[in-house]
């Protein structure tokens, strides 16, 4: 083994001391991905997210974002916590609040970055100063493919990176840097054979094609990016998911393999995990800042939330207290869109009282879903 072979070893090794399940590194060849990724651009698959296109070829291009790259290190760490609700029981209860398992707890980005800071020190204490740029979802970084071509996993249908060991709730980070590293082997197999699971459970169909989404249709992209009025036709669709989705990971067979995270920071905070729509309404601008300090929820702002509540609350099986709640609150409400959607949520849950009708059908009724095997021992304890 030369020198750089045994340097990117001691490397792998101190990242998984730090806590990330996963490290390898690639090259910074991305041609493969870039006719794709400008084809979705094209497509307007993108929404609004105006940032996804405003690079240019950086983002495929590592050496023009960051010149003098040689070498990419990328890294995963997990984030399910076994402790948490169970996120079928919390989907199928109409009037609970589901956010995406991934930001019940601390903001990821903070933990991240600092985590590959530390592993750069380590490098520098073996080869000296060097040049590098760290990324965790911060930049024009194609992350995806990157951590194919590092070994990582493949990429599903679902276009999320899905290890066959390791399923796919984890985050990923990357670390730019002017060393010449040997590259790890790309994850060539593509694992999901002729699944579908997740394109047949997409609430919204915004699965389009084979690792391809169209975030309009979105609702991770409807609750969180978007700035505007969620389309009324979709409304219905979101259900009780007010920060994110999570069902294309939810009927991933792989995950079923998934290993839980070991970090505390990402165990859900005021109880999250189990709150109601009820709960969270209640909630003022300012007990939203304060409770969300250091949360990734934080950056959509108090208006999409209390948007994406009053979507939920019109979904939610019919109830006299959620008529009020939303009646209540108007005269405090000063956002033309927010406003909105509570005439809305009013006029769905009118239509329920007159139709008599509870609510809908649970949510991913007659879809098998996959907890992490060690999860899933954890519930029946709890359960027994």
């Amino acid at each position: 083994m030369n020198d750089t072979a045994r340097l990117k070893e001691s490397i792998r090794a101190e990242a998984q001391r730090l806590g990330f399940a996963d490290c390898g590194v690639t090259h910074t060849d991305l041609s493969a991905y870039e006719a794709s990724y400008f084809n979705w651009l094209g497509q307007h698959f993108h929404g609004e997210m105006e940032y996804m296109a405003r690079h240019g070829l950086k983002r495929t291009r590592p050496n023009l974002l960051v010149p003098g790259t040689q070498s990419i290190i990328s890294v995963r760490m997990n984030y399910y916590d076994c402790d948490s609700e169970n996120p079928l029981a919390q989907l199928q209860r109409g009037d609970h609040a589901y956010i995406s398992r991934y930001a019940l707890g601390r903001d990821y980005h903070k933990l991240i970055r600092n985590r590959l800071k530390n592993l750069v020190a380590f490098i520098e204490k073996a080869v000296g100063p060097f040049n590098y740029r760290i990324f965790t979802d911060s930049a024009p970084v194609l992350e995806r493919p990157i951590a194919r071509e590092a070994g990582l996993g493949f990429i599903g249908k679902n276009s999320l990176v899905i290890h066959p060991r390791a399923g796919s709730w984890f985050f990923l980070g990357e670390i730019y840097t002017d060393l010449q590293l040997p590259p790890d082997p790309c994850f060539e197999k593509q694992g999901c054979g002729p699944c579908t699971a997740c394109l047949d459970a997409c609430p919204t169909g915004a699965i389009v094609a084979d690792g391809v989404v169209d975030a309009r249709r979105c609702i991770s992209y409807l609750t969180i990016e978007h700035p505007g009025a969620i389309p009324e036709d979709l409304r219905p669709l979101i259900g009780n998911r007010i920060y994110g989705c999570d069902d294309c990971q939810l009927v991933c067979p792989w995950n079923r393999f998934a290993e839980p995270n070991r970090e505390t920071d990402f165990k859900p905070r005021h109880a999250l995990d189990r709150a109601t729509l009820l709960e969270l309404w209640q909630w003022s601008e300012t007990d939203f800042l304060e409770r969300f300090a250091g949360s990734p929820i934080r950056r959509i702002g108090f208006e999409r939330w209390q948007r994406n509540l009053a979507v939920a609350l019109g979904n939610a099986p019919a109830s006299d207290a959620v008529v009020a709640a939303l009646g209540a609150k108007k005269p405090q409400i000063s956002s033309k869109m927010v406003l909105e959607h509570v005439h809305w949520a009013l006029a769905q849950q009118r239509e329920k009282r007159h139709r008599k009708k509870v609510g809908d059908p649970p949510l991913l009724v007659g879809r098998k879903a996959y907890l992490p095997r060690r999860c899933k021992e954890k519930l029946v304890k709890r359960e027994e």
